[in-house]
């Protein structure tokens, strides 16, 4: 199973075991990382899932949809390597992820 390395707005770790398949925020919720409020339960419309993917994974991680892009419009601390975590479906290309939860999840 690929690994994943959630690190919280307070240096906070989580290094937990990620199912194939499943999404980089179910994969939190499932393993009670903080940061990751989740409100719309996956369906792309909330933006409270937000993380920054952590240096050298922005290409691994794949591409913003259109529906991403127009919820990050709206979310707080977007940068450039900000992705919605339930858009993230976890690979074995992924084994090693690291992403970083902001201190906020909002609009």
């Amino acid at each position: 199973m690929p690994k994943i390395t959630f690190i919280e707005h307070d240096g906070t770790t989580h290094t937990v075991e990620a199912e194939l398949g499943a999404t980089v925020m179910e994969v939190a919720l499932k393993n009670d990382v903080g940061g990751i409020v989740a409100e719309c339960g996956g369906s792309c419309t909330c933006a409270t899932c937000l993380v920054h993917v952590g240096e050298g994974w922005t290409d691994k991680v794949g591409t913003r949809s259109e529906e991403e892009e127009d919820q990050l419009d709206f979310a707080f601390d977007v940068r450039p390597n900000s992705r919605l975590s339930c858009q993230i479906t976890v690979t074995d290309t992924l084994d090693g992820l690291v992403v970083h939860t902001p201190s906020y999840q909002g609009r």
